[in-house]
């Protein structure tokens, strides 16, 4: 390549780059004012982000306990604002390919981690459900999947229960939430139900009054309500009954100590009045037509 030839191409080349950094400046130009109220469009968002948090941060701390929760929420909350802001600003500067990718994206990578942490996902929403609805609080005495205790601790993820052995025992909150529940703190009162059988030679009606009248000063039985009494079966060695009161529960340790008094003074009453509770009984039959006793037979 000669001298001129050289010359010619550095020419061209050099104008081809002015021909592009005028375009360039002449799109910068243009889009300028885009550009300038995609700005102001994003402050807008972001400003108006960090007054709903604000906001809803008061509402939630009056509607849930559970500042975990409120944390997260408010986060969740803050970042949408703040993402719709930047899709806007965006397509104000026609970079819509861009927000398609960006949404493309991200709703591929959201598939994956929910296939990927299904189960903490659902504990996670179960919890934050469980700080709303409120089934249960700190302090509340629940059963769930026979499990029992005291709910000690609430997180995202999980529930603690204390049982009366002192045994922690953490419980996820879908099951929390989505299983049977028994709360007993809703309905601070309950029925402790005593199965007792007497002999056939007994008077049935006098073991009904007699029963009844023991349990009516049975410790920590609720007075308004009456001692409940029902005879159930005919038992294999005995007349089955159930007999029931009321005590106050739970918030103390009221249940073991009324079962513990009310078959004490069932038992003294029926001794004191030669009212029997008997052992099992089995009656054998050495005869096809029941003619021999068992004496009988070891008299052959």
């Amino acid at each position: 390549m000669g001298l001129r030839e050289m010359t010619d191409y550095t020419g061209r080349l050099v104008q081809v780059l002015i021909d592009k950094l005028v375009g360039w400046s002449e799109d910068a130009v243009s889009m300028l004012p885009n550009l300038v109220i995609a700005i102001v469009v994003f402050y807008i968002f972001f400003k108006a982000a960090d007054l709903i948090r604000k906001l809803m941060g008061r509402i939630l701390s009056r509607t849930s306990e559970n500042e975990a929760v409120n944390r997260i929420l408010l986060a969740i909350i803050y970042t949408v604002i703040v993402c719709i802001g930047i899709f806007s600003a965006l397509g104000i500067l026609k970079l819509e390919k861009t927000v398609t990718s960006l949404l493309a994206g991200a709703g591929v990578l959201g598939l994956a981690i929910g296939i990927a942490f299904q189960d903490i996902a659902a504990n996670f929403f179960a919890g934050i459900l469980i700080a709303f609805k409120k089934p249960y609080r700190v302090g509340d005495v629940v059963s769930s999947e026979g499990q029992q205790g005291v709910v000690n601790d609430i997180t995202l993820r999980t529930t603690s229960l204390r049982t009366p052995q002192g045994i922690d025992v953490i419980i996820p909150n879908r099951d929390m939430f989505t299983k049977v529940l028994v709360n007993y703190t809703i309905t601070p009162e309950r029925r402790v139900d005593i199965p007792v059988g007497v002999s056939y030679s007994d008077d049935l009606r006098k073991v009904e009054q007699i029963t009844v009248k023991a349990l009516e000063d049975v410790a920590h039985r609720i007075k308004d309500r009456p001692v409940e009494f029902g005879y159930t079966a005919f038992g294999a060695s005995s007349v089955d009954f159930l007999v029931s009161f009321w005590i106050e529960y739970p918030g103390n340790n009221h249940y073991g100590a009324s079962i513990h008094d009310a078959i004490l003074k069932i038992k003294d009453a029926f001794d004191a009045n030669k009212i029997t509770i008997p052992y099992p009984i089995r009656t054998l039959d050495f005869d096809m037509k029941g003619g021999a006793t068992l004496g009988d037979m070891l008299k052959k």
